[in-house]
């Protein structure tokens, strides 16, 4: 045996955080806490609209990682009169 464990089919398992960890984890952009998403295993900062991925149990916390919750950009002129 060379040591390496098996992923199985090779993707990404949709596996939760550990609870106790997060409630330690913050945005690292904003340092705000982050909501858990079951329904999509990810880290949701609402204020700032991102969501960070969770890959085998593990938070992908790396800003270039995460996915814009909103539709629309931050910066919306034509909503201003």
């Amino acid at each position: 045996a060379s040591g390496i464990q098996e992923q199985g089919s090779g993707s990404a398992r949709l596996q939760p955080p550990e609870p106790s960890l997060l409630r330690f984890l913050v945005c690292p952009l904003s340092k705000k806490p982050l909501r858990y998403e079951e329904a999509t295993n990810e880290l949701i900062n609402e204020e700032l609209g991102i969501a960070y991925p969770i890959i085998d149990g593990i938070p992908n916390m790396v800003p270039e990682a995460a996915r814009m919750t909103h539709k629309k950009p931050p910066a919306e002129d034509s909503e201003q009169p």
